[in-house]
């Protein structure tokens, strides 16, 4: 371990090397920064990681069932388990998507759920992403780069292996493709936040990165544009928002989809990953009845549980937050990235008030947190010494002929000391995410 933490600078001037880069716009400008990485590994035990795993599996499982429910029958709202105004009130949520069955019926091929450790050992979801989730590429970069500079590091620790990950993305993309052509990673371009992960899982995956104009519908199939010839898709590994990926389905102003590529979708001609509409799964107010998922379709006890939240749109939730908003987590359903979040311990009484007022103006654009105070770990802060900060988990969940969660995560932290704010976006840093096998935990 001495070995890779005297690597470090090494480890990060390869990062740069590599291009392991996010992309952030601020203001109307697009700011390209790198991804620092921090070189002290989070370490999970094999027992910890066996129930985490156990609960990953039966939260993606339930959200599918879900999303396939609320595009089809909606036995969870018709029986009022979720208030069906609430549902389909949410932004997330897509009529155009309303009886379309996706290949295989697989809504969220790849989930990334963010977790926290309480300090008192219990895991704790604070979001599931069902649209998009990126970052696996980083943990996935930094293993190689770890590896070369530090190979003892890795002869003296028993750590699951992680570099399967290309592996079960191709896998899963296999399988709904089911032989229909070739896989592509569609990517909006060179100034995507993420461009790094499209160009890298591309490699990984043996898939085509196809950029906009790439793509097109003839017919009632897609075709890739190569330099001599048509290819078919079968499945498109989309990194476009749902709004954008057909002007003429959605936003007509969009140059980064494919014209027409809906209809080929309802068709059941091309698979699309993740499907079109699961924005309504990972609303941050549908978040609240996941637990309810859990039991509803799966008739099981949850494993994993919420952060403890409430939700204005119920009257003793409604009240709670007004009489508690100063020790709150106040967080905006529409937002993403650490955006849209609000301590109240933080906010003047005059910000109380305003935030006081938008919550009694649109209970269904909010929803409330208590302060969870997760674990802190190491890192190594500029002056070369350890130093606590504040870190949580994205963990990768692929579903194709099963569910499976990958043996490794994002573990991201907070620059600023005391600072409860991990995101990319917002300024944080990464580190690999150590599973042990069983016996060198």
């Amino acid at each position: 371990m001495k070995e890779l933490l005297s690597a470090r600078e090494t480890v990060n001037r390869w990062m740069e090397r590599f291009g392991v880069r996010f992309g952030v716009y601020k203001s109307g400008v697009f700011h390209e920064q790198l991804f620092p990485f921090d070189a002290i590994p989070r370490k999970i035990p094999a027992e910890e990681w066996a129930m985490l795993e156990k609960g990953l599996v039966q939260r993606v499982k339930a959200l599918n069932a879900f999303l396939y429910d609320i595009y089809h029958e909606k036995h969870i709202v018709e029986d009022g388990v979720i208030p069906k105004e609430f549902t389909y009130e949410s932004k997330g949520y897509m009529p155009e998507c309303e009886g379309i069955t996706p290949a295989c019926d697989i809504y969220a091929h790849i989930a990334g759920i963010d977790l926290v450790q309480a300090k008192d050992g219990r895991w704790l979801v604070l979001e599931d992403n069902l649209r998009i989730p990126s970052g696996a590429s980083y943990p996935m970069i930094a293993r190689t780069v770890t590896r070369k500079a530090s190979p003892q590091t890795f002869r003296d620790n028993l750590i699951e292996d992680n570099r399967n990950y290309g592996e079960m993305l191709r896998e899963m993309m296999d399988y709904v493709n089911g032989g229909r052509g070739i896989n592509v990673i569609l990517t909006p371009g060179r100034y995507n936040s993420a461009f790094f992960e499209h160009s890298y899982l591309a490699e990984k995956t043996n898939a085509t990165l196809a950029f906009p104009g790439d793509l097109i519908v003839e017919g009632d199939k897609v075709y890739y544009q190569g330099m001599n010839s048509l290819q078919r898709v079968g499945a498109i590994y989309r990194r476009v928002s749902d709004e954008y990926l057909d002007p003429l389905a959605f936003n007509p102003e969009s140059l980064l989809g494919v014209p027409n590529l809906m209809e080929v979708y309802r068709a059941g001609q091309v698979a699309v990953i993740n499907a079109l509409g699961n924005g309504v799964a990972d609303d941050k107010g549908i978040y609240y009845f996941v637990p309810r998922m859990v039991q509803y379709y799966l008739h099981e006890e949850p494993i994993l549980q919420n952060a403890p939240t409430y939700l204005p749109f119920f009257q003793q939730d409604y009240e709670y937050i007004l009489d508690n908003i100063d020790r709150l987590v106040i967080k905006d359903v529409a937002e993403a990235g650490g955006y849209g979040v609000m301590f109240g311990r933080d906010m003047s009484p005059e910000r109380i008030e305003e935030v006081r007022q938008l919550i009694v103006s649109d209970p269904r654009r909010w929803i409330a947190q208590e302060v969870v105070d997760f674990i802190d770990l190491d890192i190594i802060d500029e002056s070369g010494k350890p130093s606590p900060r504040k870190c949580d988990l994205r963990a990768f969940v692929i579903t194709g002929r099963e569910t499976k969660v990958w043996k490794s995560g994002l573990t991201r932290f907070s620059r600023q000391p005391d600072s409860f704010v991990v995101n990319s976006s917002q300024g944080g840093g990464f580190k690999d995410t150590w599973v042990m096998v069983k016996g060198d935990d």
